[in-house]
């Protein structure tokens, strides 16, 4: 992966009509870590984690532990105390550093590989995104440790409670893969911004960012991607994996994601978050 946009992006960004843009705003994509991005790293409590398992299919995880468990131990490197998922050893990984406390957000993707505290990542690509659509949650502390790999329930279709809650939710993270790596990025909005479609598809509109369209280009290559589901308030994580594509109308963009295989922990953080004041810039939702 390198600092410039793949085909699958700028087809996008030619679609929409933003080409100029994006490649000013591709300006801030650098290999290197600054100390102001190291800073941000090691406050964080979390970590988003894209990667695909042996299997080939793409998960967003969420690793977490107490601040400095992420830290930059180089120009071009990122130490993580956490285990590194099973298939990710030498193998392409894309993250996000988010900070509801502040609205601030950070993208990380290189290659990972296990060492002796967890695992490291060489930075390939590194950048900010601005705070649209991120809601503001102050972080109350941390729960029962987790997550516990014995408590998580597979499924291939989404249950009537885990419906329930993507209809409720203000956030997701989606991970997705293209020719020269992954990226995991955020959506947010009102809850009710995601719809379910039925118990195999989910869908939402993919509201104006930053010009980028690295999700989106992503999928114009390969449709494989993870999404994430939290319940800040009581740790409970919902993983989905699966098939996604773009939809292109005269009333904007619709994203659809087939669901293939569901995990869902009622332990998967112990972080606990306050009740959400949702972003200014969050659309109306039906």
């Amino acid at each position: 992966m390198n600092t410039a946009y793949h085909p699958g992006s700028l087809a996008v960004q030619r679609r929409v009509g933003v080409r100029d843009l994006a490649d000013h705003v591709g300006r801030s994509i650098t290999p290197g870590i600054r100390p102001v991005a190291a800073a941000f790293l090691e406050a964080q409590p979390m970590l988003m984690l894209g990667a695909a398992d042996t299997e080939g299919r793409v998960w967003a995880r969420l690793l977490t532990g107490a601040p400095g468990f992420v830290r930059a131990t180089g120009p071009h490197t990122v130490s993580v105390a956490a285990a590194l998922p099973e298939g990710a050893d030498g193998a392409p990984v894309g993250t996000l550093a988010l900070d509801p406390r502040t609205r601030r957000r950070m993208r990380l993707n290189g290659t990972a590989r296990t060492s002796a505290r967890g695992f490291t990542i060489e930075a390939e690509q590194v950048f900010s995104n601005c705070p649209k659509y991120l809601q503001k949650r102050e972080w109350y502390g941390s729960g029962p440790a987790g997550p516990d790999a014995g408590d998580e329930r597979h499924g291939e279709a989404l249950t009537p409670d885990q419906i329930r809650r993507i209809r409720a939710a203000d956030t997701f993270f989606v991970a997705t893969a293209a020719p020269d790596g992954l990226d995991t990025s955020h959506r947010g909005g009102n809850p009710g911004f995601v719809r379910v479609d039925s118990p195999g598809e989910i869908s939402w509109r993919d509201y104006p960012g930053n010009a980028m369209f690295l999700t989106l280009g992503n999928l114009e290559s390969d449709g494989r991607a993870g999404l994430l589901f939290l319940d800040w308030e009581t740790g409970l994580t919902l993983a989905l994996s699966g098939l996604a594509h773009t939809e292109y109308g005269p009333d904007g963009r619709v994203t659809r994601f087939r669901i293939e295989r569901t995990a869902e922990n009622p332990s998967g953080s112990p972080l606990r978050w306050s009740p959400p004041e949702y972003s200014p810039s969050n659309p109306p939702t039906p």
